[in-house]
């Protein structure tokens, strides 16, 4: 489902892209309690003049999301871009060299279009064997690096794992878990936001 809010009508700021899968398309609970949704919340307390586009769909695989952040980036034309994909590549296990493309090609696209990107980096549950799970987790610190761009290590830190924080599939987040999973966001997103509000 592909889920495209602008939370804030009234707001005609610079916009944020969140580019993403179900974890950041409020899979299972209500929109309006996701972690894109309060980080608008949050954009608006501060009195920070952006306007958020959550542009995730549930089931997104890195392909998916190389195939339409041309067309995404084209209609938004946004300042920053957090790139959160890679979850179900993992959870399918796809291969990892795949998915380092498939992120590379979204990662160069929003900087060629003069985005910054904050890379929103996950991590496979331990039954996947050490060997996968450690280079898995591997990709998004070596994008970050080749692309010089802001990283969150763990979207789901303190969530994940946690059965009182997860849906009854114990993959996707509860409500109460979305200001978690704001608070692992924000400390990346934050040195951005001066840099880019009056561009």
């Amino acid at each position: 489902m592909l889920a495209l809010l602008g939370c804030g009508l009234a707001q005609a700021g610079p916009t944020i892209l969140v580019f993403g899968d179900s974890l950041s398309a409020a899979y299972g609970i209500s929109r309006q309690d996701g972690w894109v949704t309060l980080l608008q919340e949050r954009l608006r307390q501060k009195r920070l003049d952006y306007t958020v586009v959550n542009a995730s769909i549930s089931g997104e695989t890195t392909s998916g999301g190389a195939s339409r952040i041309a067309a995404t980036l084209a209609a938004h034309k946004p300042v920053i871009v957090v790139v959160a994909l890679g979850a179900n590549d993992g959870l399918r296990g796809l291969p990892l060299g795949q998915m380092r493309e498939n992120l590379a090609a979204i990662i160069r696209a929003a900087q060629k279009s003069g985005s910054r990107v904050l890379l929103v980096g996950m991590q496979m549950p331990p039954n996947y064997g050490p060997q996968y799970t450690r280079d898995y987790a591997q990709v998004f610190v070596a994008l970050a690096r080749r692309f010089k761009c802001a990283l969150v290590p763990f979207l789901l830190e303190g969530v994940a794992g946690n059965r009182e924080l997860l849906l009854e599939d114990n993959l996707h987040p509860t409500a109460r878990a979305q200001p978690i999973i704001l608070e692992n966001v924000w400390p990346g997103l934050a040195p951005m936001l001066g840099r880019t509000l009056h561009r």
